[in-house]
């Protein structure tokens, strides 16, 4: 069954089929960096990494395929060239009012910043001038990348060796401009006011398919959007919907020369600039936006992502921009073939607000107890954040990630015995459990499923290995998984064993991202065995060493309070032969 997916453009799901199956383009609308991501943030960024990994794998069968991709498709997996923008000027506060609203979100970020300086309350090693929005936006930015990556976001891991993965606004401004003035050209942008207070818009009616996206048309839109647009910020325009793509203002916090003055870029023109780098394999092959020109109504990407809240006005005004300036037949393009939108995270069942106490970033969930954290795993956060289909509300819930947590430590341990006998000892039944999977994903990246068939392939019973002893010395696990070819090599040359078995569980983390990452060894001392990532802590070992001359003694009342003040402090303990004890999070 051939991947389908629900296009947020023809509401629908419909089979994806790329421009070219060797190679899929995807740009992902990321962060504005003015403050931490949190959980909701990454819960949308994860679903498209998902999609990325699936769209990657082997096993994605796509519509339309020929024999040959197919073949290759088997063997070597696909290429997908995934890019996420990093936001760092234009984005307003009131993004209703057409997009020049507010203040620009940087402004904001220094006077919170200003303020944690002042109470000593930034992170330590943390230098950031909080008039400087260069330094504000990189202080955020090298957090989010940070938070990204623990979390397995594999465009924020590819991007360590390639930055033109992700891409920044401020390093664009020139395309922008040139965009913009072909937009004028064509006579889809004009400008309006004096020198000192000049403002370019993007002509709405210009554009006859404006609203398809989201469903607000002009004629609903003729009064302004929800009420919330001010009649000194109509004053100017042809049509209440026409939306900011320049603006001159020497005052604010960042600007650059233009044909309009000194200013700033609207929010939606960024984005239009940044996705052409998803077009090729490398920067240098990139298309440059002064001179591409599109036939007809050519798709410019073949997968554009963002949060539901980007459908209007941020992706809607992406396409009416962009198919205008590179397409030569404007009302046929759709800027993306492929419109994905998961939806909002819900927590504990409410909307997540930092006055309920329930808004979570995750580097704060992820932190040791004793330093103000929740001590989570990231790896366990992942699989949490994934886990729910991406068009469901989705509620998130701290004790699931505790589960999950003991769940892939479960699994880790299957593989690391599997991995500690013979590869060519006998072992049935993958198959099917791959085929599940396979048939999950390809289902509008149905994961909740998937992860049942994943779950299967890893529970208890399904493999029986004579080597009751083998787990002791069970070998470090692997911190990728094998690639694509040493995986089809490997079931070709060794069916019905151990290692078939093993290639399976790899095909699939492939797109999971839970087992075969980085942290994810066992650390063993004299005093026990550091699970789920965990490096041995100085307090938590005082603790053991503690706990282990109580139970000498056979004061187990105390042995029982220092297991309950580790586990207040976020660590959970067992017993094991010989004295030690396994630790890991509670």
């Amino acid at each position: 069954m051939p991947l389908t997916l629900y296009n947020t453009l023809t509401r629908r799901p419909e089979p994806f089929v790329p421009g070219d199956y060797s190679r899929i383009s995807f740009y992902t609308c990321g962060p504005t960096v003015y403050d931490d991501a949190h959980i909701g943030n990454f819960r949308s960024f994860l679903a498209a990494d998902l999609l990325r990994r699936w769209l990657e794998n082997p096993l994605c069968e796509l519509a339309g395929e020929t024999e040959t991709e197919r073949a290759r498709r088997e063997r070597h997996g696909r290429a997908v060239t995934h890019v996420m923008n990093i936001t760092d000027v234009g984005h307003m506060t009131d993004d209703a009012e057409g997009g020049e609203a507010g203040e620009d979100r940087m402004a904001v970020a220094g006077r919170r910043i200003a303020e944690a300086k002042k109470a000593g309350k930034l992170p330590a090693g943390s230098d950031v001038n909080p008039s400087d929005p260069y330094q504000i936006a990189k202080f955020y930015e090298r957090r989010f990348r940070e938070d990204a990556r623990q979390l397995g976001l594999k465009v924020s891991i590819l991007a360590e060796s390639d930055e033109t993965l992700h891409p920044k606004a401020t390093a664009h401004v020139a395309g922008m401009i040139e965009v913009i003035r072909r937009l004028i050209a064509s006579g889809h942008a004009y400008v309006v006011g004096g020198a000192g207070s000049r403002v370019v818009y993007f002509r709405v009616q210009s554009f006859e398919p404006y609203g398809r996206l989201s469903g607000n048309l002009l004629s609903n839109l003729r009064e302004g959007q929800g009420g919330r647009v001010s009649a000194a910020n109509q004053a100017g325009k042809e049509h209440p919907a026409d939306f900011l793509l320049w603006k001159e203002d020497a005052s604010h916090i960042m600007k650059w020369a233009s044909p309009w003055g000194e200013g700033y870029p609207g929010w939606h023109i960024e984005c239009s600039v940044m996705s052409l780098r998803a077009m090729a394999a490398t920067a240098a092959e990139a298309p440059n936006a002064a001179t591409l020109a599109l036939p007809d109504g050519q798709a410019l990407i073949d997968v554009h992502s963002g949060g539901e809240d980007n459908i209007f006005p941020h992706h809607e005004c992406e396409i009416a921009q962009s198919c205008c300036a590179f397409c030569a037949q404007p009302g046929l393009g759709s800027f993306a073939r492929l419109w994905f939108h998961p939806r909002f995270l819900m927590v504990e069942g409410a909307k997540m607000s930092k006055s309920k106490g329930n808004f979570y970033v995750p580097r704060e969930l992820c932190a040791p107890m004793e330093q103000g954290g929740k001590g989570l795993s990231w790896h366990a956060l992942r699989l949490e954040l994934i886990s729910g289909h991406y068009r469901s509300q989705a509620d998130f819930n701290l004790e699931n990630v505790k589960r999950s947590a003991l769940k892939i430590e479960r699994w880790r341990d299957l593989v690391r015995l599997a991995m500690s006998v013979p590869s060519d000892t006998p072992w049935l039944g993958g198959t099917q459990r791959q085929s599940d999977f396979a048939r999950a994903m390809n289902d509008d990246l149905n994961i909740w499923n998937a992860l049942v068939a994943f779950e299967a392939l890893l529970g208890p019973g399904t493999i029986s290995l004579d080597a009751p002893k083998a787990a002791a010395a069970a070998p470090a696990l692997p911190t990728a998984p094998w690639t694509h070819e040493q995986i089809a090599e490997t079931l070709a040359a060794k069916p019905g064993t151990v290692a078939e078995w093993l290639a399976y569980v790899h095909r699939l983390d492939h797109v999971v991202g839970v087992i075969f990452v980085p942290g994810n060894a066992k650390v063993e001392n004299d005093l026990g065995v550091w699970a789920g990532g965990l490096t041995p802590d100085a307090k938590v070992e005082a603790l053991l060493r503690e706990r282990r001359d109580a139970r000498a003694a056979k004061d187990f009342k105390k042995s029982d309070q220092i297991r309950d003040q580790l586990a207040a402090m976020g660590y959970a303990i067992k017993d094991m032969a010989g004295g030690k004890v396994e630790v890991r999070r509670g």
